[in-house]
């Protein structure tokens, strides 16, 4: 699932931390991946600008199917109960068979295509597109249960769901808590310009970025802004939480990390180029991409760079940390796979 579970705060539980990188494997989808893999039961999940959602092998990286679609695929598949679920640009959303990449269902969307990546929670996916609309469809028939209309602009941002609540951001500025059974508006607050991010909740707030350069606390009962930090630039990555701290990158080409409780900076980090991917947490380590072309592994208590791994190309994919090891998406076309080396630096 996108950011590692429903309330998106990217901290994966089940994840072991890859201190010194070895390259697994590495495919080739033929053009740019900005989709961040979803690993689940020893299948990588990943959509490409190549128009297909590959299903990879996450031991040796053979393909086991791909599911062609008449867009590019920039959103996060989502997998529950056997079904891969993931929106694209042809405008339509789709469910199909995690094991063999047949088709389940379809659903049409308006136009502009579907970028946001799925919450599936409850037998209900939720997700936005850019036609303007929050979606609540049933996940095993694709019936629609609910649309939330947002105003003037379309959704990238991805749902995050907690307490009975569907939390997302919009290209109009506004940050919107709706009730996750009717579809009814609980809140909104408007930031200062678009969000792309999407919002991560913890500790009974709502932590989000905004194109005005701030990272923002809301309360999630009220929308009342508990804090905002500002940044050197747009906040188009989506925050990570743990442990009562907040890591978040931005177009100035840090990372930051910032108290969850007062928005007070911790550390910031320069890692070399504008950051749009999200931070995985795996115990004491981060990890996150950079268009300077590396990925980046980062100690959480001071910031200080680890390691890093060069890709060659941008890589705004955000990281998928599991059991296996680090899978992630790259401009250049490529996945890859990253495993924890052996003294000797071997697999």
């Amino acid at each position: 699932m996108f950011r590692a579970n429903l309330a998106h705060t990217g901290a994966s539980a089940d994840a072991r931390p890859v201190t010194r990188p070895s390259l697994r494997w590495a495919f080739d989808t033929g053009d740019k991946v900005e989709s961040a893999p979803a690993e689940v039961a020893g299948t990588v999940y990943v959509g490409t600008f190549a128009n297909h959602l590959h299903a990879l092998d996450a031991a040796t990286g053979a393909e086991r199917w791909r599911y062609f679609v008449d867009g590019k695929l920039r959103a996060s598949p989502s997998v529950a109960d056997g079904v891969v679920s993931f929106g694209a640009d042809d405008n339509r959303f789709h469910a199909v068979d995690a094991r063999t990449g047949t088709k389940r269902w379809t659903f049409a969307l308006g136009p502009g295509g579907e970028q946001s990546s799925p919450a599936i929670a409850d037998g209900v996916v939720y997700f936005g597109a850019f036609d303007k609309f929050v979606y609540a469809l049933d996940a095993r028939t694709g019936a629609e249960k609910w649309r939330y209309a947002t105003t003037t602009r379309g959704i990238l941002s991805s749902p995050a769901v907690a307490g009975g609540t569907v939390y997302i951001g919009s290209l109009d500025g506004v940050v919107h808590a709706i009730d996750a059974a009717s579809g009814r508006k609980r809140w909104t607050h408007a930031t200062g310009d678009r969000v792309w991010s999407s919002p991560a909740v913890a500790g009974g707030a709502v932590y989000i970025g905004s194109d005005d350069g701030h990272v923002y606390a809301l309360d999630g009962a009220s929308g009342a802004v508990r804090w905002k930090k500002a940044t050197g630039g747009k906040v188009f990555s989506s925050p990570a939480v743990a442990d009562g701290v907040v890591y978040v990158g931005s177009d100035d080409g840090h990372l930051y990390s910032l108290d969850a409780a007062s928005g007070e900076q911790r550390w910031r980090t320069d890692l070399g180029g504008r950051i749009l991917a999200s931070a995985a947490i795996v115990g004491d380590w981060l990890y996150v991409g950079s268009s300077d072309g590396f990925l980046y592994a980062l100690d959480r208590g001071n910031g200080a760079i680890r390691w890093r791994y060069e890709t060659g190309d941008k890589v705004w994919s955000s990281v998928a940390a599991t059991g296996r090891g680090l899978f992630v998406g790259c401009h250049n076309g490529q996945v890859y796979a990253l495993e924890q080396a052996t003294a000797e630096g071997t697999r």
